[in-house]
């Protein structure tokens, strides 16, 4: 069935979304759960009432619950540690009826906590004073402040833009080239997706590349969710043209005419900033038809999310996009094979495009030289607001983890354990950063996971059962639903942690949640659900002091 709808969302094209269609329809209410607006939608894709409704219901702004929301208030991971948010509500509460306000997840907010989001702005950090203003028919102070640090000599992902000539001048270069030329070169950097995976580059690339078929699509996952994580959000709102030149080099590369942002909604000026820059670069004669007279034509555009996280998983990114529910979709065929729209795509992060620039500057093997072996190039990490100064630091990989905490300054607050790399990420105790370098193989050793390298602190007076609940919770809140272990396991895991809080005289059994965590872990359909264990482990193993009373004894081995 889902191959017939991807077949009828393609007469449409990416021109005519119909997704960008369901959340145009959500604008005016908040819903596009209506049955008169699914309704159309149904008859107007040929999808019909039901898959519609479906489609729809499941996002947070278009779904019926989101009906007369004026407000979010932020619930990811870094805004709970900081421990701003109850207080926030409360503020609130002051200038909207309960049912007005409604919750987000993440802002990327959380190098200062207190994140919220109205009329399509968001805020942080906000007194008494400011919110007043703000809702008393003022502007507000919407403006994002954090540190911005490289550590390398030059800087590269924040090396400031020269402008549209003078940064796409190595593209205008690679027109004249041979695409095996930079089949090697990109094999030679031994660049690795940035997006949490560490895949290589260059093998999706040159699958996508060698794979049958007229129509290709270039698809950036620009859905950063992971709470934590403004990474993605830095570069697309002060280096567009790094991510936009990224995707073009892979559009000619592989034979696609079209490039997709998939933008998050969370994420309002990211959107009105990468479109600006997408105008300059057709301004500037670098899109549309035989760009330079090179014979390449290639397109970009940007699609605006709807408050999903499973979105982030490339293939429910997919599914959203042609306007289907956003399951998870069982692989192979892998994305470079049967992507959007079932033709052969490219679908990598903003960071991972981002790094086209200096493999292009620097030339593969250049570029292979900041980093290690295994895990090369530059890394960005994002700090939150329990550092001194929080924000976007530029290390080589391979830099102690340690360095990356002293040129934050350190932490502000007692800090126990650091989640790097989102909810699916390890939690580090504090007397582990001192182990750990930043790269993919040194995480993975040590038991923990660098991911997307979103750092969100857990402070020594946070409970770690508390924090354990979270995890589950947000997973339960933002599966797919389509893999039972998932599904089900979250909320089952979520159940034990709440009713050991409540209930003194109950504790978890320590083989059930073992058995719990590794049945998620081994049969779930995405890394969603296979992901959360690790961080749960991590908890159980480094921090069972704390988590004794919660929990039975530990069974006699035989």
């Amino acid at each position: 069935m889902s191959e017939n709808l991807s077949a009828l969302s393609f007469r449409k094209s990416a021109d005519k979304n119909l997704f960008e269609r369901m959340v145009e329809a959500a604008e005016k209410t908040g819903t596009a759960a209506a049955p008169e607006t699914a309704r159309a939608l149904g008859e107007e894709s040929l999808f019909g009432d039901a898959i519609t409704l479906g489609a729809v219901s499941f996002y947070d702004f278009l779904k019926k619950e989101n009906e007369g929301k004026k407000v979010f208030v932020c619930n990811g991971s870094a805004c709970l540690t900081a421990g701003t948010q109850d207080k926030l509500h409360d503020a609130l509460g002051r200038s909207f009826k309960h049912e007005e306000i409604g919750h987000i997840c993440c802002l990327g907010r959380c190098h200062q906590g207190g994140a919220f989001q109205h009329e399509g702005r968001n805020f942080s950090g906000q007194s008494d004073a400011a919110l007043g203003e703000l809702f008393s028919g003022g502007t507000g102070d919407s403006e994002d402040r954090y540190e911005v640090v490289s550590h390398l000599q030059p800087a590269q992902l924040t090396a400031p833009f020269p402008g549209v000539e003078k940064y796409f001048t190595p593209f205008r270069d690679l027109l004249k080239k041979d695409r095996d030329w930079l089949a090697g070169e990109l094999k030679d950097s031994g660049l690795r997706g940035r997006g949490g995976a560490g895949f290589p580059l260059h093998f999706k690339w040159a699958g996508c590349r060698a794979s049958e078929g007229k129509v290709k699509y270039i698809v950036c996952n620009a859905d950063e969710g992971d709470p934590g994580a403004y990474i993605d959000k830095y570069l697309m709102e002060q280096r567009p043209h790094s991510v936009l030149l990224g995707m073009m080099v892979a559009g000619w590369f592989a034979g696609a005419e079209v490039g997709i942002l998939y933008i998050r909604a969370e994420y309002p000026d990211s959107i009105r900033i990468v479109d600006a820059a997408i105008a300059e670069l057709r301004a500037a004669g670098l899109l549309g038809k035989n760009i330079l007279g090179s014979g390449f034509n290639f397109e970009l555009k940007t699609i605006k999310g709807a408050g999903a996280y499973i979105c982030g998983e490339e293939t429910a990114l997919l599914a959203s996009i042609e306007g289907q529910r956003p399951e998870v979709r069982v692989r192979p065929p892998f994305p470079t094979v049967e992507g959007l729209y079932r033709k052969p795509t490219i679908l990598n992060n903003v960071e991972t495009f981002s790094n086209i620039h200096a493999v292009l500057t620097l030339g593969g093997k250049g570029y292979a030289k900041i980093g290690t072996a295994q895990s090369t190039g530059p890394k960005l990490l994002s700090l939150d607001s329990h550092f001194a100064k929080p924000g976007i630091y530029e290390v080589a990989m391979g830099t102690p983890l340690a360095d990356v905490v002293a040129l934050a300054g350190g932490f502000r607050t007692k800090v126990k354990a650091i989640q790097v790399g989102g909810p699916l990420g390890g939690i580090v105790p504090v007397g582990k950063i001192g182990e750990l370098t930043v790269d993919f193989e040194s995480f993975k050793k040590a038991g923990f996971l660098l991911g997307h390298a979103g750092v969100v602190s857990i402070p020594e007076s946070f409970p770690m059962i508390e924090y354990i609940q979270h995890l589950f919770q947000f997973t339960a809140d933002e599966s797919c639903g389509k893999c039972f272990p998932c599904r089900l396991g979250s909320t089952r895991g979520a159940e034990l942690v709440a009713k050991a809080r409540s209930d003194s005289s109950y504790q978890i059994d320590r083989t059930l949640i073992g058995d719990l965590l590794d049945t998620m872990e081994l049969t779930s359909l995405c890394a969603l659900g296979g992901g959360v264990p690790l961080p749960i482990k991590n908890a159980l193993q480094h921090f069972e002091e704390e988590l004794r009373p919660f929990l039975s004894s530990a069974p006699e081995k035989r």
